[in-house]
């Protein structure tokens, strides 16, 4: 076998490291996958073998899951032949089943992460010890990417804990860690590091038993099942929680909720037949396609540099140092000092220097209170930061990130004193969300190496980086800029130059459409249901209190300015001038939108007075009224994806990956879509242009198409099709 080492010891235990030939981390390949039932059939017939040890021979983890584009390629490849899929679904579900009904004890040392069908993998043993390492984690978050645990997860998980505890982990895709799935009753033990192999053995040696709780004639449900008093409430508003937090977009959520229901009915195989009907069920749906291929291929591929420059020597950035410790800069450097860079971080007094930094030790405290860092990792990473006014401190910096107050002239001052500390072949980054880059570089003397990072707030938990390309931006520049995202464990994207670039322009359409249905009359209220049913994560209203209407305004102040007469007010602008005005500046300062002293959060009473209500203040459950419903959420996604279409016909996006996973980890486009770019090709672009002429002719020409989209409609192409990925380096 070439993914399982046996060795048995004197004792009569094998223990079996996995470890997958050439990969980094282990996951279940169709090859490790087609192994597992010759690893059981070693286990059952060989005499020699008393009990066994499963453990990872990798020091970067147990197992990281599925390899989905290897299992979604071999489960679809039957052309929607469902007896096929199921067979190659079916092929993990049984060789699990098979390991669990060996008729001799297994345990799981797990001695790394061990998530999705890794998770799944030790869950068909029958003990599990995990070593008491921070950085592990345990955990089924097939949820994320449009799909539920397909490798038994369902019914082992829901066995274990109870329905309710299991269909909650499965539904959020959240991680234990060691002592938290202990606490879960996920795993019996958690030892030292280093010390599961031989905790999994005593197990054995003591007498373990080589027989699943589930597997006795008495076993009873944790908590009941459907028909138990308890069991049958946790169904009855399961469905009421799921369906709140999906809006049915989601069709993982509720097959998984079937399995869940249907397979605690029956013995196990049975469940794990139900729960392997479901999930072939769920990855031949249009979401799960599409999840897969942005949030997972698209990101793992975007992860790797896959659109780093060729023939450009790797760098690895030792000093960075950030201007401005406002709240981003600060998270910019806590992200930098965890990725064990050296940073200078400068503002104009050493009060916010010194703030800026005191929030960097805040957010380590948080890890070291959790037990994520130890108290001399904390000290030597606080200690990479410095906390300073002075420019002199730049020099020896691979990269300078600005990240000032959204203000030309500002901007201009301080690239001009730090770019004179600077060595050559250094980068100057400016963290922009909207000013262009090719402006901001005339105050530069070195524009080759002049270049937009754009990160998003909160720095610590948004994972996308959108990199921007001047007009005179060198690929020495990019290629660096993209070094550096990826070693403090950002997800790149890189664009090309326009005002908002693209996620902040892209984003802005969702909160102007939002303002016109306001300026039409609909009630905020029904405003923002209807958004978050679209799949965004909060509503037009709710969103643009969270980035500040002040801001909002100054960027309309400054757009007015340098447009002049070429300047087209947005929607409702004058609403939020107005708001801006009587200090209303959104969640920041408690004002906005809602008032946020009372909780939870409501609309302000005063807006109704700036936009009064004059139609879907009541809408019932008519036929009429879920079409007009209906019609709003048509109308916040198209307006987006019309504009993503804008970009990419300017040329501001090439490549449909980035354009996708930009707009999902960037602004929050309804994942379920696979992105804006997905969304328009599973759509097909004649239905889209058609549909985008009819809003046009009823709403404006904010929903007008570019002519690129029109050509691609009349040729039935696609942009995955015409704009196939490719990876540019080397």
């Amino acid at each position: 076998m070439e993914n399982f080492k046996i060795d048995i010891d004197a004792d009569g235990i094998a223990t079996v490291a996995f470890d997958v030939p050439g990969r980094s981390m282990n996951t279940l390949t169709s090859a490790v996958i087609a192994e597992i039932p010759a690893l059981v059939e070693k286990i059952k017939t060989d005499d020699a073998i008393k009990g066994v040890v499963i453990t990872s021979g990798k020091p970067t983890g147990f197992c990281a899951g599925a390899d989905l584009g290897d299992m979604a390629s071999g489960m679809l490849a039957g052309g929607g032949d469902l007896q096929k899929a199921f067979d190659t679904g079916w092929a993990l579900n049984g060789a699990f089943r098979a390991l669990e009904t060996s008729g001799k004890p297994v345990a799981a040392a797990i001695n790394g992460l061990a998530l999705g069908g890794g998770l799944e993998f030790t869950l068909a043993c029958h003990y599990r010890v995990v070593e008491n390492d921070p950085k592990i984690q345990l955990g089924l978050p097939e949820i994320k990417v449009g799909l539920f645990p397909g490798g038994g997860g369902t019914q082992r998980l829901t066995r274990l804990i109870g329905v309710q505890n299991a269909l909650m982990q499965m539904a959020e895709g959240k991680s234990w860690r060691p002592n938290d799935a202990k606490g879960a009753g996920v795993v019996h033990e958690v030892v030292e590091k280093g010390q599961s192999v031989a905790a999994a053995k005593a197990w054995i040696k003591a007498g373990g038993k080589a027989v699943q709780p589930w597997d006795d004639p008495k076993f009873k449900i944790p908590g009941g099942g459907p028909y138990h008093p308890a069991g049958a409430q946790v169904f009855i508003m399961g469905n009421a929680i799921l369906r709140k937090q999906s809006y049915g977009n989601y069709p993982a959520v509720l097959n998984m909720m079937k399995a869940v229901y249907e397979g605690v009915q029956v013995p196990i195989e049975a469940g794990l037949r139900i729960e392997t009907r479901y999930f072939i069920k769920t990855l031949m749906t249009p979401q799960a396609q599409a999840m897969i291929r942005s949030l997972f291929l698209s990101k793992q591929e975007l992860d790797k540099g896959a659109v780093r420059p060729a023939g450009v020597p790797k760098s690895d950035p030792k000093k960075v140092s950030v201007l401005g410790a406002g709240m981003m800069g600060a998270g910019i450097a806590y992200v930098q000092v965890m990725a064990g860079i050296e940073t200078v971080l400068i503002d104009q007094t050493q009060e916010a220097a010194d703030k800026g930094k005191a929030h960097v030790e805040e957010l380590l405290k948080k890890r070291l209170s959790r037990g994520q860092m130890t108290q001399e990792k904390f000290d030597a990473t606080l200690a990479l930061v410095t906390a300073t006014t002075d420019y002199d401190l730049i020099k020896g910096s691979d990269l300078v990130i600005e990240a000032v107050f959204e203000n030309r002239e500002i901007k201009a001052d301080v690239t001009k004193r730090a770019e004179a500390q600077l060595a050559e072949g250094a980068v100057f980054g400016s963290n922009t969300s909207t000013l262009p880059i090719s402006g901001l570089a005339e105050a530069s003397v070195r524009p080759e190496d002049f270049i937009g990072i754009h990160f998003f707030s909160p720095v610590d938990k948004m994972m996308l980086v959108e990199i921007i390309m001047g007009e005179k931006t060198g690929d020495a520049a990019l290629a660096k800029a993209l070094d550096y995202v990826l070693k403090i464990k950002k997800t790149p994207i890189v664009v090309n130059d326009s005002r908002g670039f693209y996620t902040s322009r892209c984003f802005s359409t969702f909160l102007m459409e939002g303002m016109a249905m306001l300026e039409e009359g609909y009630s905020p209220v029904l405003i923002d249901n209807v958004g978050r049913m679209t799949g965004m994560p909060r509503g037009p209203l709710e969103m643009h209190d969270d980035v500040a209407l002040d801001l909002s305004y100054k960027i309309a102040k400054q757009t007015r300015e340098d447009l002049g007469d070429k300047y087209v007010p947005n929607e409702g602008e004058q609403i939020v001038a107005i708001m801006v005005e009587q200090g209303r500046f959104g969640r920041k300062n408690g004002k906005g939108f809602y008032d946020y002293d009372s909780k939870p959060k409501v609309i302000w009473p005063g807006l109704y007075d700036l936009a009064p209500t004059t139609k879907g203040a009541e809408l019932g459950e008519s036929p009429e009224a879920l079409a007009a419903i209906d019609e709003l959420k048509t109308r916040l996604l198209y307006r987006q994806a019309v504009e993503v279409a804008r970009c990419w016909e300017e040329g501001v996006i090439d490549d449909p990956r980035e354009g996708d996973l930009g707009a999902i980890l960037g602004w929050g486009f309804a994942p379920w879509t696979g992105g804006p770019i997905t969304f328009m090709d599973q759509t097909g672009l004649k239905a889209f242009v058609a549909k985008a002429d009819d809003l046009a002719a009823k709403y404006g020409d904010r929903f007008k198409v570019p002519q690129l989209l029109r050509d691609m409609a009349a040729k039935d192409e696609t942009f995955y099709g015409r704009f196939a990925p490719q990876t540019k380096a080397a």
